[in-house]
């Protein structure tokens, strides 16, 4: 299991109508794509509340074939290259995945906490207790769904939560402090959501 996600930061002024037009006609074409557990298309916008407009869709593989296939075979990554340039792709190695039990709904917020791993910590513990902490926000209500990954370069754990609360203004405020991200999902493709383990990915 792979986490992947680009953002691409727009300018102040630029009409988010565009990226939701877009979504809205091009998001369902990935409702079949094999190896994809689920695509959330996310944006923020300054209209509602946001410091920035950006485009930020995150992406759940069951392997990197998919993934590698999305970005080198012509997946629609190229799309993306063709009119916004190329941004960078950052992806982290699955750890856990917790449905909620709004699991069946369709999310309308996710947000994304970035959390870097300390000098010296045991891996193993680290791993259980936030496998913990998982499964505990798994079954808060208006959960959809809940993503623990990590980045063994940058030593950085990402938990990646969907919401069906939202919108994204409404479910950031707890999250403030810890330095959590808050989007708007336009749309969920969720070809493979059914078949990602659940809890330990390992």
């Amino acid at each position: 299991m792979y986490a992947m996600q680009y953002e691409i930061t727009l300018p102040a002024d630029y009409d988010m109508g565009i990226i939701r037009r877009r979504v809205a006609s091009r998001g369902p074409a990935l409702d079949g794509f094999a190896g994809l557990g689920f695509k959330a298309y996310l944006v923020r916008d300054r209209a509602d509340g946001s410091p920035v407009n950006a485009y930020a869709p995150f992406y759940l593989w069951h392997d990197t074939a998919g993934m590698n296939r999305f970005l080198w075979g012509g997946g629609g990554f190229q799309g993306i290259v063709r009119d916004f340039g190329r941004p960078v792709v950052r992806h982290w190695t699955g750890v856990g995945h917790e449905p909620g039990p709004d699991r069946a709904a369709v999310p309308t917020a996710a947000v994304r906490e970035t959390e870097a791993v300390p000098e010296g910590a045991d891996l193993a513990e680290l791993a259980d207790r936030e496998l913990s902490v998982l499964r505990e926000r798994a079954a808060e209500p208006g959960t959809h769904s809940v993503t623990l990954a990590i980045d063994p370069y940058r030593w950085e754990l990402v938990r990646f939560t969907l919401r069906t609360d939202g919108p994204a203004a409404a479910v950031a405020g707890k999250d403030a402090e810890a330095g959590a991200t808050a989007y708007d999902v336009l749309h969920l493709n969720r070809p493979g959501l059914d078949e990602l383990p659940t809890g330990r990915h390992w």
